[in-house]
C-alpha cells in the first residue's frame, strides 16, 4: 500500500482553485480526498465539483406527509369523535379545517426540515477539523492526499495555477 501526504493548497480566488481541483482530478486524486475549506458560501458547481445528495427533501416531505394526516384528523376526526351539533352550522366547518391542515402541514415540514439538516450535518461533531488562517483573509484551500512519491509534482502543478502556497497539511494550534 501507498504512503500518502495531505497537502494543502491556499489560491487567491475561486477560478484558480477550481482549475486547481480540476488539475487534481487529471492527476488522479479522487473527488472524495479533497474537501474545499473556504469562508464564503461556494457551491460544487462552482468548482465544478459533483453534487452533494442529502436526504433533507425527502425528510421534508415524509413530514410534511405526516403533518397533513394529523391535521385532517384534527379538522376531521375530532369533530366526529366528539361531534357538538349547534342549530344550522356543518360538524366539519370547510374554511377552519383547510387552516388546520395547512398550518399542521407546514409545521410537520419544518420539523422534519429541521431534524434532517441536523442530523445530515452530523451534529455535533467530535472529530477534529481543519482551519487555516488564510481562510478569514478571503482565500480558499484545497485540502488533498497525493502519495509520496509524486508530493512534488502535485506542488509544481498547484503552484503553476496560481496556488499562493502549497504545504503538508499539520495539526497547529488555535
Amino acid at each position: 500500500m501507498t504512503e500518502t501526504t495531505t497537502l494543502l493548497a491556499v489560491f487567491p480566488d475561486l477560478e484558480p482553485a477550481a482549475d486547481g481541483i480540476e488539475q487534481l482530478r487529471s492527476l488522479g486524486v479522487a473527488d472524495e480526498n479533497m474537501n474545499v475549506i473556504a469562508g464564503i458560501p461556494v457551491t460544487e458547481a462552482m468548482l465544478g465539483r459533483p453534487r452533494q445528495w442529502s436526504n433533507v427533501p425527502r425528510l421534508a416531505g415524509g413530514g410534511a406527509v405526516t403533518g397533513f394526516f394529523i391535521g385532517l384528523f384534527l379538522a376531521v376526526g375530532t369533530p366526529n369523535l366528539y361531534p357538538i351539533l349547534v342549530g344550522g352550522q356543518p360538524l366539519i366547518p370547510i374554511p377552519p379545517s383547510i387552516v388546520v391542515v395547512f398550518e399542521m402541514t407546514m409545521l410537520g415540514m419544518l420539523i422534519a426540515t429541521f431534524l434532517g439538516v441536523f442530523l445530515d450535518s452530523y451534529f455535533p461533531s467530535y472529530s477534529p477539523k481543519e482551519y487555516v488562517p488564510e481562510i478569514s483573509d478571503g482565500k480558499i484551500a484545497v485540502l488533498f492526499n497525493c502519495p509520496d512519491k509524486k508530493q512534488k509534482e502535485f506542488v509544481k502543478a498547484m503552484t503553476t495555477l496560481g496556488a499562493e502556497s502549497v504545504k503538508p497539511a499539520e495539526v497547529q494550534k488555535l
